[in-house]
């Protein structure tokens, strides 16, 4: 059995990977009282290092050694998204619960033997995004509970941009299976989609590609060209349990759009929801009737939130209960993104094996307090 996590004490957490988005957690988990950070690893030893200078009391671990440390409870997973299943199965043999970046694993087959393994082991698992967790997402959910809409008929849910090889200086494995528009940016939209609307029970799909290579935009390998080998424009229609359709536009071919990151539509109102990537942002609503669109008053979520939250959340979550950031929903997630690029090579409807509870919804309250680096 894992060692068990209480929600009366700090959650001791080992992060495994230092690239880029380690910045983010580690600033908030400077203000988070039930987060304790005991120990980092990296390949890169020097990038552990480095995190563990800059932060009192981590210590910088290889990986093994962060798997074997007694005083690690749960194991933040920020490796490339192809390791996520290893590096998850490893810590979970270890008797430690886990918390990946998304998606939960490159495939529903490896994620499933994640859960499973889980599950035989009594230990947590969760997954970014947390995002669905702050005011964004759960005041636009509040909306819809309150029935300021009417029932929910339909939702669009648009990411568009020319690519990401214009910024991200060695942006390969965006265009390596396993990467594309969909598996890149769609969990921020399908999970949001999922939290507001509830599971996905089939889907149809199509998908397109415009070039074979991409030329990098900068950094030091400025001007090289970049293989494109998956489709690099994705469009899925969701029909959700509760009869909801979602259309999904997620393109890296696309310049520019002004529509809304995500729209809902419901018989009595419509709502403009904030862009899913992000914690905060307006949520608008125009009721039937009404002149022109009102801006929402915040009303749920965790205020002041960030990457990580997720972590805190899971960590006071009583035993025995689902995450609202856990396992199930990342999973359903990838299985809904996995079987629209499956209905687009096949040209048929696709119906989804699996399912996941609507997160119970996130009041509105504050996590964050001041507490020493």
């Amino acid at each position: 059995m894992g060692i068990p996590l209480n929600p009366a004490k700090p959650l001791n957490v080992g992060i495994i990977g230092c690239g880029a988005i380690i910045a983010q957690y580690l600033s908030n988990f400077r203000r988070l009282e039930s987060i304790n950070l005991v120990a980092v690893a990296d390949l890169d030893p020097a990038r552990a290092q480095a995190v563990a200078d800059s932060y009192d009391g981590v210590r910088a671990l290889t990986v093994d050694e962060l798997l074997a440390a007694d005083d690690v409870q749960l194991v933040l997973n920020l490796t490339i998204p192809a390791a996520h299943a290893d590096i998850a199965l490893k810590a979970i043999a270890a008797g430690k619960s886990v918390y990946g970046e998304k998606p939960l694993a490159a495939t529903t087959a490896e994620a499933l033997e994640v859960l499973d393994a889980a599950a035989a082991a009594g230990v947590v698992v969760g997954c970014a995004p947390d995002t669905v967790l702050g005011t964004g997402i759960q005041t636009a959910r509040k909306a819809i509970d309150d029935g300021l809409i009417g029932a929910p008929v339909s939702a669009t849910a648009t990411m568009a941009t020319p690519g990401h090889e214009r910024w991200h200086p060695n942006p390969d494995f965006y265009y390596q299976p396993g990467g594309g528009p969909l598996l890149d940016m769609g969990p921020y939209y399908v999970s949001a989609l999922v939290t507001l609307l509830g599971p996905v029970v089939s889907v149809v799909g199509a998908a397109s590609h415009t070039r074979s290579e991409r030329t990098i935009g900068s950094g030091p390998r400025e001007g090289q060209k970049v293989p494109v080998d998956i489709d690099s424009h994705v469009t899925g229609v969701l029909v959700h349990q509760s009869g909801a359709l979602s259309t999904l536009f997620m393109s890296f071919d696309a310049v520019k759009t002004k529509s809304p990151n995500i729209e809902i539509h419901g018989q009595t109102g419509s709502l403009i929801v904030p862009d899913p990537n992000y914690f905060d942002g307006d949520v608008q609503l125009f009721a039937l009737g009404a002149e022109d669109w009102e801006t929402l008053p915040v009303s749920a979520g965790y205020v002041d939130s960030g990457r990580g939250f997720g972590i805190a959340d899971l960590a006071a979550t009583p035993e025995g209960q689902e995450p609202r950031a856990g396992g199930q929903l990342a999973f359903h997630a990838l299985d809904v993104m996995e079987s629209v690029l499956e209905s687009a090579r096949s040209g048929q409807a696709v119906a989804i094996r699996s399912t996941a509870a609507r997160p119970t919804a996130v009041d509105l309250q504050e996590l964050a307090t001041t507490v020493s680096a």
